[in-house]
């Protein structure tokens, strides 16, 4: 493949093999290109509506690669059948310092610590904008700001939504990022039925008459099962339509011998060595909900076989990030082609 052999190559070793600028110059390509990217058309392959919304493939750009949304039409230019931008947060935020992205090569996996480094929920919405309808639905990462103690958190993904509401198909409430100090503790059951119910009400009051727009909630992989099922009935309870499963995990099981020494370096984990648990967790959610709840699968996807079984396992829709920079463009097309 001329990705893995020439491309990645070039890019791995641009800026000295500084991940972060390589990611900040790829998609500064890419949101250049973009206004062009618009008159890209393809057709859909696979589609499906899932909670309400029509999705022309089933294989999305997961959160993190565009937080900002700076290169939106280029994603579908590209295949992607949804994008979803973020995770954004009500105030603007530089993330954690750096270096907080490391790639781990043999392994094909990535441990970030971003913080959750965005322009803030009022930026992003007045780039959406100025940007006016997408090709391919839209989902909104929301997460709380760093500097908002966690017993006010849910004001703040309040104010997100209502600065966002009108641009988003749907809207993921990210509780589970390790790399925002408190985040997590929002998964257990009295902060979530909190936050939930606060959203639910404000999304019903920003739809007015109409119908409100999705819901979902993203996990951990490190919950056990008996916390994913309090996380469940939570979610039951408030209408929540969906769920990504999972997130980052703190776990470093599975490194590659060569990567052993980046093992210690502070936050989540993503790609192959997540595959594994982020099945567990898919299978796990829908043989609890009977299949009935809609889940965006997200882990250690990195070819047509991980796309099959994680649909098997009960993934309704798919979401790639690791393994879209490991493999390239061509991992979007072969999975669309082999599910189509």
């Amino acid at each position: 493949m001329v990705y893995k052999s020439v491309v990645r190559k070039a890019l791995f070793r641009m800026h000295g093999g500084d991940a972060e600028r390589v990611h900040e110059t790829t998609l500064g390509a890419l949101a250049a290109v973009s206004p062009l990217a618009r008159f890209v058309r393809r057709g859909p392959v696979g589609a499906r509506t899932v909670f309400g919304v029509r999705f022309p493939n089933p294989v999305g750009l997961a959160a993190g690669l565009d937080k900002n949304g700076r290169a939106l039409p280029a994603w579908g230019a590209l295949g992607f059948g949804f994008v979803e931008v973020g995770t954004v947060t009500r105030h603007a935020q530089p993330g954690n310092p750096r270096p907080r992205l490391f790639r781990l090569r043999d392994s094909e996996a990535i441990i970030n610590r971003m913080g959750f480094n965005n322009d803030g929920a009022l930026a992003l919405a007045n780039r959406l904008d100025r940007l006016g309808p997408l090709p391919v639905p839209l989902g909104i990462s929301l997460g709380k700001s760093k500097v908002t103690p966690v017993d006010e958190a849910v004001e703040d993904y309040r104010a997100s939504l209502r600065a966002l509401y009108r641009h988003g198909d749907y809207f993921a409430v990210n509780i589970s990022s390790p790399n925002t100090p408190g985040l997590r503790s929002l998964q257990d059951r009295a902060a979530l039925t909190g936050l939930l119910s606060a959203l639910d009400g404000t999304a019903r009051e920003l739809a007015g008459t109409g119908a409100r727009k999705p819901l979902l909630v993203k996990i951990a992989p490190d919950l056990t099962d008996e916390a994913i099922g309090e996380l469940l009935e939570v979610c039951a309870a408030h209408g929540v339509a969906g769920l990504i499963a999972t997130n980052t995990t703190l776990s470093r099981d599975g490194l590659a011998p060569a990567d052993r020494a980046l093992a210690g370096e502070a936050g989540g984990l993503s790609g192959r060595p997540l595959a594994a648990r982020a099945l567990e967790v898919v299978r796990f959610v829908s043989r609890e909900t009977d299949g009935k709840l809609p889940i965006i699968g997200v882990g250690g996807i990195a070819g047509v076989d991980d796309a099959r079984r994680m649909l098997d396992a009960g993934a309704s829709l798919l979401q790639l990030y690791t393994g879209f920079i490991y493999e390239g463009p061509g991992l979007v097309r072969r999975i669309t082609r082999a599910l189509g």
